[in-house]
C-alpha cells in the first residue's frame, strides 16, 4: 500500500473510531500522529518532538558530558551539499580523534534539539546489555530469554537465547515493511500510539520460520525482547538503567528521554531521543573501546565482540554483529549505527573518525540509499584537514 493509500485507510478507521467513541481523545490524536509521522511537510519537526506526541519517559541524567575539543576543520569532500540535500541530512558532526572536525544543522534543526534515534537505540540497548553481562545480572548469553522474561514461555521466542536476539537470529516472524497499513511493524506502532503494552505484543507473537540462531533476518522486536531481559534480570527499568550504566556516565547535553508504551515502558527499539553530539558520544566510546577520556563505562571485550560480524548473514550483504551493523566490504574495526530515515553513528577507527547523522529521508529504502551515504563517511575518512 502506497503512502496516500495509507493514510486515507487510516484516517477512515479513525473517522470510524471516532464515530464509535471507542478510544479517548488523546490515544486518537497518538494514532493520527502515527499516521502522518513521515508526512513530507511533518517529517522534520515530528522528529524533532517525539516526547510531545506519544508518551515519554525521562532518562534521569544529572549532568553533561565533558564537551568535544574543537580540532582542525575538515574540508568536506566533492558533492557534500548535493548528498546532505539528496539524504535529507538534517544534522551532522564529524569528529577526528575525539576532535569536532565538521558540525552541521539543517531544515530548521539546531545543536539543542533532542532528536529521534530509531535503530540506533538498539546499539545503545546492546552496550547496556554487555554491562549487565559484565556485572553477572544476565549470567549466560546463551540463557534462553525465557529465564528474565518468562511472558515470553510458549510464544515464538520460546527456545531463543539471549545471543539469537542480541544477533537477529531469533527465527520470529515478523513483517517490516513500513508501507504496509497491516504490517507487524505498523500494527506495533499503533499499539505504542494507543497506549497498548509492548511486551504483550512480544509474547502474542506465535509464529517462526527458522529454529534459533539458524538464520540472520532483522526483526525490530528482537531488541524489545532484550529490554524485558534487561527488566527481568534487574527488575529496573530500562531508563532508569541507561541512566545509571550509560547515558549517566556519559553525560547528555540536552534532556534525554525515551518515548513509552501505555505502561510506561521505553521503546527501547526505537524511542530513545538525544542531541546530535550525544549520538556522536557513543561513538566516541566505542572507538575508545568503552572508555571516555579515563573513565571506562563499557568493557572493552563487549566493544569489540559486540562490533564483529558474528550472525549469519547472506555472503555480501551487510554484516551483523550484536545491534551493530558492519557493510559488506568493511575494513577492520569499520562499523556502524543505522535507523530508519537516515540516522547514522558511523565509527572508523583506523581512521580515528566518527560520524553522527540525523536525518528525515523519505528515500531511505530507495536503492543506493545507503551506499550514498556510506560513500560519504569514507570520503570523509580519507579527507584531510582544510
Amino acid at each position: 500500500m502506497r503512502p496516500r493509500r495509507l493514510a486515507l485507510a487510516g484516517l477512515a478507521i479513525l473517522m470510524a473510531l471516532g464515530a464509535a467513541g471507542l478510544w479517548q481523545r488523546e490515544a486518537l490524536t497518538r494514532l493520527h500522529a502515527v499516521l502522518t509521522l513521515f508526512e513530507p511537510d511533518r517529517i522534520v519537526s515530528n522528529f524533532g518532538r517525539m516526547g510531545e506526541i506519544f508518551e515519554s519517559r525521562p532518562i534521569p541524567v544529572s549532568g553533561p558530558p565533558a564537551p568535544f575539543p574543537e580540532g582542525a576543520p575538515l574540508a568536506p569532500p566533492p558533492g557534500w551539499e548535493a548528498w546532505l540535500e539528496r539524504r535529507a541530512v538534517t544534522g551532522i558532526i564529524v569528529l577526528r580523534d575525539g576532535a569536532v572536525a565538521l558540525e552541521a544543522y539543517r531544515m530548521g534543526t539546531g545543536r539543542e534539539d533532542a532528536r529521534i534515534s530509531w535503530s540506533l537505540a538498539k546499539s545503545y540497548l546492546s552496550a547496556l546489555i554487555g554491562v549487565l553481562f559484565e556485572r553477572g545480572e544476565i549470567e549466560s548469553l546463551d540463557d534462553p530469554v525465557t529465564r528474565y522474561a518468562p511472558a515470553l514461555a510458549g510464544g515464538a521466542y520460546d527456545g531463543a537465547t539471549v545471543r539469537n536476539v542480541l544477533r537477529m537470529s531469533s527465527g520470529v516472524v515478523f513483517d517490516e515493511d513500513y508501507l504496509d497499513f497491516w504490517s507487524d511493524i505498523n500494527r506495533m506502532g499503533r499499539v505504542l500510539a494507543l497506549g497498548g503494552s509492548m511486551d504483550d505484543f512480544a509474547a502474542a507473537l506465535d509464529e517462526r520460520d527458522a529454529e534459533p540462531g539458524a538464520a540472520w533476518r532483522y526483526v525490530s522486536i528482537d531488541t524489545h525482547v532484550l529490554g524485558m531481559v534487561a527488566r527481568g534480570a534487574t527488575g529496573r527499568s530500562v531508563a532508569d538503567l541507561m541512566a545509571e550504566h550509560i547515558l549517566g556516565p556519559m553525560g547528555a547535553y540536552g534532556a534525554p528521554h525515551y518515548i513509552t508504551d501505555g505502561y510506561g515502558v521505553a521503546f527501547v527499539l526505537g524511542g530513545l531521543n538525544l542531541t546530535l553530539r550525544d549520538y556522536a558520544g557513543l561513538g566516541e566510546l566505542f572507538r575508545n573501546h568503552g572508555r571516555l577520556g579515563e573513565r571506562r563505562i563499557l568493557p572493552e571485550a563487549w566493544v569489540i565482540e559486540s562490533t564483529t560480524p558474528s550472525a549469519n548473514t547472506a555472503p555480501g550483504d551487510e554484516q551483523y554483529g550484536y545491534q551493530w551493523w558492519m557493510p559488506a566490504d568493511a575494513a577492520p574495526r569499520e562499523y556502524m549505527a543505522q535507523g530508519v530515515y537516515g540516522q547514522y553513528i558511523y565509527v572508523n577507527e583506523p581512521a580515528g573518525l566518527v560520524v553522527a547523522v540525523t536525518g528525515a529521508d523519505l528515500n531511505f529504502r530507495a536503492p543506493g540509499a545507503f551506499e550514498d551515504s556510506l560513500a560519504m563517511f569514507r570520503a570523509l575518512a580519507a579527507r584531510d584537514g582544510a
